[in-house]
């Protein structure tokens, strides 16, 4: 067996890498995969609903929350097919994979099983009402995404325990209140899920013969656990993922590994409460709503729990 290598970068931290098991380059592989396909998903048409074509990437707002999820997994993938900090790399793909596996759940609902029980949906920041839905080469694209990032995953896990990779405790000094902070915000943020992003606002309205003025109520967008069948069973994965996630990501050893997997949340997070903000953004029918900001305001929150852990390097 090859002696642990000391890598000269972060010798100031005794970061140890042993011997690279080849599935390591496999996980970055299919990382990289996934990117491409999630990349790829941003420009076609995603879904036809009612003779209208939607495309994630339609606006500004649009590919930015369709990009960043992909361009984050393909330099994490690149860094797992170089092998440069493997534990990192298999942290990120396999928190990503267990948060994709709710996703990929909820999608294929939307494309194939919103139509048994139609109701309004937002879909590539459109109003839409699902009664007729014919999937897309952008569908597609984005569900083999999802697939290849839960297949990452699966095979982040299995290595992980045969990768060696540790360093002097350069975090564990501050990883309670780390892994503190990332539960309040797993939990807020899985509490901000409940509710639409963005939503349809009250109309209201004059009754003529009184001159009174009334609210109508207007139906707007599904909340995640207000979806039936797949998407209900989509939305509770995610939610407890969610929240697994942000309880064991800060533990994981060494401290890039614990990077690597608040990274991952934060990037899970910030799509979604980006996602909220293009469309209210796009649509003129929907406002943003106190919990869209509350998710936009976690996924900043993992953020900077990731640049603190990847800055305290100090033993």
């Amino acid at each position: 067996m090859p002696a642990p290598e000391i890598r000269t970068g972060a010798s100031r931290e005794g970061l140890v890498v042993g011997a690279v098991p080849p599935a390591v380059r496999v996980a970055g592989v299919l990382l990289l995969l996934a990117a491409l396909a999630g990349v790829v998903s941003a420009f076609p048409t995603y879904l036809e609903v009612d003779g209208r074509d939607l495309v994630l990437g339609g606006s500004a707002p649009g590919v930015l929350v369709a990009l960043l999820g992909p361009l984050v997994s393909a330099a994490v993938g690149v860094s797992l097919v170089r092998s440069a900090v493997p534990k990192f790399g298999l942290a990120y793909a396999a928190v990503a994979g267990a948060l994709a596996l709710g996703q990929l759940l909820i999608e294929l609902y939307r494309g194939r099983g919103s139509t048994a029980r139609p109701g309004v949906e937002v879909l590539a920041g459109e109003r839409v009402l699902t009664s007729d839905i014919h999937v897309g080469p952008g569908w597609v694209a984005g569900l083999a995404a999802l697939a290849l990032t839960v297949l990452a995953g699966a095979v982040a896990v299995a290595v992980w325990g045969r990768t060696v990779m540790e360093d002097g405790g350069a975090l564990d000094a501050v990883r309670g209140p780390l892994a503190g902070a990332s539960v309040l915000l797993g939990v807020g943020a899985v509490l901000s899920l409940t509710l639409p992003a963005a939503d349809v606002p009250d109309d209201l309205v004059t009754d003529p013969a009184t001159g009174l003025q009334v609210v109508v109520t207007r139906e707007g967008p599904q909340a995640l656990l207000e979806r039936p069948g797949l998407a209900l069973l989509g939305g509770l994965l995610l939610a407890g993922a969610l929240v697994l996630c942000s309880v064991t990501a800060p533990s994981l050893r060494p401290r890039l590994a614990a990077v690597g997997g608040l990274l991952a949340i934060a990037v899970t997070v910030l799509t979604l409460g980006l996602g909220g903000v293009r469309d209210a953004v796009v649509s003129d029918d929907l406002r943003w709503t106190v919990p869209g900001a509350a998710l936009l305001v976690a996924g900043v929150g993992f953020g900077v729990l990731t640049a603190l852990a990847w800055r305290l390097r100090r033993p």
